[in-house]
């Protein structure tokens, strides 16, 4: 074989490689809204508040080689329900401003541990969860259920909302908790 055979050979070689390198390091994926359930729960001296808020959007892409992260979960602050018109009423127009502040983000800068293609896995996402136009660095406990293609993933957290500057919908009947407990349920897929 000629001396130019082969290095046409090592650079066809090289062009083959090179793309499958690049998909390996970056992970990219979308979040599917409508199978993101996005649950709270918060105590009170009556009774413990359970309710719902919607995702609108969500992508994430990683580096597997760094866990250098980027992307954003987006939930649609004004959509809570926890049964009671009254206090949704409430927690929207006096706690969370959603005319003001219409969105709840998470934008993830780094994630550590490794995501298995097959099986589960246990990671830590870390990045800034936004409230009410204020970002807090938080770090998310994610559990990862991979399957042919579909990443089913679970977080549970706490958000400190009155150590964050929200108001505490306590009356002098009903005392609630400085704490709101967060579990997010969703299935993610390859982009692209």
């Amino acid at each position: 074989m000629t001396r130019m055979a082969r290095l046409s050979l090592a650079i066809l070689a090289c062009a083959a490689i090179l793309p499958a390198a690049d998909l390996r390091q970056q992970a990219g994926f979308v979040i599917d809204p409508a199978q993101t359930h996005v649950d709270f729960v918060v105590g009170s001296t009556l009774h413990t508040i359970h309710g719902t808020f919607r995702l609108t959007r969500g992508d994430l892409r990683f580096d597997p080689a760094t866990g250098a992260a980027s992307g954003e979960l987006a939930v649609d602050a004004g959509s809570g329900n926890s049964g009671s018109a009254a206090r949704d009423k409430r927690m929207n127009n006096s706690i969370l401003e959603t005319p003001k502040f219409p969105e709840i983000l998470f934008r993830p800068d780094r994630v550590e541990g490794t995501v298995s293609p097959q099986g589960k896995s246990q990671v830590q996402l870390h990045g800034m969860f936004w409230l009410r136009g204020t970002p807090h660095e938080m770090t998310l406990p994610l559990a990862v259920d991979a399957n042919n293609g579909e990443y089913r993933a679970t977080a549970t957290f706490t958000v400190p909302y009155v150590k964050w500057g929200l108001k505490n919908p306590s009356t002098l009947v009903l005392r609630v908790n400085d704490n709101v407990k967060i579990t997010v349920h969703t299935v993610a897929h390859p982009q692209g």
